[in-house]
């Protein structure tokens, strides 16, 4: 992710809201299952090395 340089004369403001419970445990548990699917598909790739090395 990059830096936003403001333009000269413009300001950016950014309001944020606090989460609600629900909220929270949602992001919670998309992260989870998008670790949890990062790490199956890093080891079907590992998987997959390995193989074509033997």
């Amino acid at each position: 992710m990059g830096h936003i340089k403001e333009p000269k004369g413009v300001d950016l403001i950014i309001a944020s809201s606090e989460l609600t419970k629900e909220q929270a445990e949602e992001i919670s548990e998309f992260i989870r299952k998008d670790k949890l699917r990062r790490k199956d598909k890093l080891r079907r790739k590992e998987k997959l090395r390995k193989k074509k090395l033997a």
